[in-house]
C-alpha cells in the first residue's frame, strides 16, 4: 500500500481487488439503458404524430431503421468476440432518430442502408458506444443526403392535408428559400405538424414535449437546445430574414428535432457548461448562415456534424482544473 496515496502496488494486487481513483467520486444511479429509455419515451409523441400523418410508411420506416440497427450492432459484435449490448437500446434511439431524418417516400433499402451505415461505420467501427466522433444518426442522414438528393427532399404533404395523399409539395423551409412568403402555411399547422418534411420533424409541438420531458429529467442539459434555438433565430434575423418569417424558420425544418435529441448527445458534445454554450452558439450559427447563404434551405444536420468533430477541441479549450490538483 502506497501511504501517500493510499492506493496498492499493482504487483500485489489479487483477482478480486481493483484501483480506486482519488476523490471527489460521484454516484448514480443511471445507467446507459435506463437513458435510453427515457429518449425513447420522449420521442414517443413524435413517433405517434408521425404516424399519424403520414401513415403506414412512416411505420415501414420507424421498424426498418430500428430492425437494421439493432440487427448489424448484435452481428458485428457477435462477429468480432465483443460482449452484446443491444439491450442499451442506444441502436433503438439511432433507428428512430434516423427515420426520423426521412421522407415518407423512402425506399426501404435507403432506410437499411443509412442504418447500417449508422452502427458500423460510424459507430461500432470507432469502438462502440461513446467512442463515436459524430452522432450516427446525423451522418446517416448526411450520407443519405450526398448519394440520394432527390429522394431524399422527395417531400410529401401528410395525409391530413387538403391535398392528395403522396403528391410532393415544397417544405416550409423551400418556400422561404425561393421568396414565396405568401405560400407558407399557417403556423398552427407548423407547430402540431401538419406540413410537408421528413417524418419525424414536422410537429415542433410533440418534440418540444419530449425535450421538455429530457430536460425534467436531468437527461440532457437545456443549455445547448435553448442557446442553439435563440442563436439560430438571432443570427437568421442578423442575415436578413424578415422578423415575421422568424416563427416560420424556427418552427419549420429540423432545428427542434437536432436541438433538443441529437445536438445534446453525450458523446459528441462538450463535457462541461462553458463548453456546451460554445457547442450550441456554434450549431446556431452555422445553421443560420448555412439556411440564408448556401444552397439548402436546411443546416441543421450539417452545423451539429460539424460541432461534433469540434468538441474535442472545445473540451480541451474549456477544460477546468481537476479538484484538489497539485500545481
Amino acid at each position: 500500500m502506497d501511504n501517500k496515496t493510499g492506493i496498492k502496488d499493482s504487483n500485489s494486487l489479487k483477482g478480486n481487488e481493483f484501483y480506486v481513483s482519488l476523490a471527489p467520486h460521484i454516484r448514480s444511479n443511471d445507467s446507459v439503458q435506463k437513458i435510453m429509455l427515457d429518449v425513447i419515451i420522449a420521442l414517443t409523441p413524435a413517433l405517434i404524430g408521425s404516424i399519424y400523418f403520414f401513415g403506414m410508411n412512416a411505420a415501414m420506416l420507424i421498424a426498418i431503421c430500428i430492425i437494421s440497427c439493432v440487427g448489424t450492432e448484435y452481428v458485428f459484435q457477435k462477429l468480432m468476440h465483443k460482449e452484446i449490448q443491444i439491450w442499451d437500446l442506444s441502436a433503438v434511439v439511432t433507428g428512430i432518430l434516423i427515420a426520423f431524418n426521412l421522407p415518407a417516400t423512402t425506399p426501404w433499402w435507403m432506410a437499411a442502408f443509412g442504418s447500417i451505415f449508422a452502427i458500423l461505420i460510424v459507430k461500432e467501427c470507432f469502438g462502440g458506444i461513446g467512442c463515436n466522433f459524430m452522432n450516427p444518426a446525423i451522418a446517416a442522414r448526411i450520407v443519405l443526403m450526398a448519394s440520394w438528393a432527390k429522394l431524399m427532399t422527395d417531400y410529401t404533404g401528410p395525409k391530413t392535408m387538403a391535398l392528395v395523399d403522396g403528391v410532393s409539395s415544397a417544405t416550409p423551409l423551400q418556400l422561404i428559400k425561393e421568396g414565396s412568403y405568401t405560400s407558407l402555411p399557417l403556423l398552427k399547422d407548423m407547430a402540431i405538424g401538419n406540413i410537408s418534411g421528413v417524418i419525424g420533424e414536422t410537429s415542433a409541438i410533440l418534440l418540444a414535449i419530449g425535450g421538455i420531458y429530457l430536460i425534467v429529467r436531468g437527461v440532457i442539459n437545456f443549455r445547448i437546445p435553448v442557446i442553439y434555438i435563440l442563436t439560430t433565430a438571432v443570427f437568421l434575423l442578423i442575415l436578413g430574414i424578415p422578423m415575421d418569417i422568424i416563427p416560420y424558420e424556427i418552427l419549420g425544418g429540423g432545428l427542434f428535432l437536432g436541438a433538443f435529441f441529437m445536438a445534446t448527445d453525450y458523446t459528441t458534445t462538450p463535457m462541461n457548461n462553458r463548453g456546451k454554450i460554445i457547442f450550441a452558439l456554434g450549431c446556431g450559427i452555422i445553421t443560420a448562415i448555412i439556411r440564408v447563404k448556401g444552397s439548402l434551405p436546411e443546416g441543421v444536420s450539417y452545423s451539429i456534424a460539424l460541432m461534433n468533430v469540434a468538441t474535442p477541441l472545445i473540451d480541451k479549450l474549456t477544460r477546468t482544473k481537476v479538484y484538489g490538483e497539485a500545481k
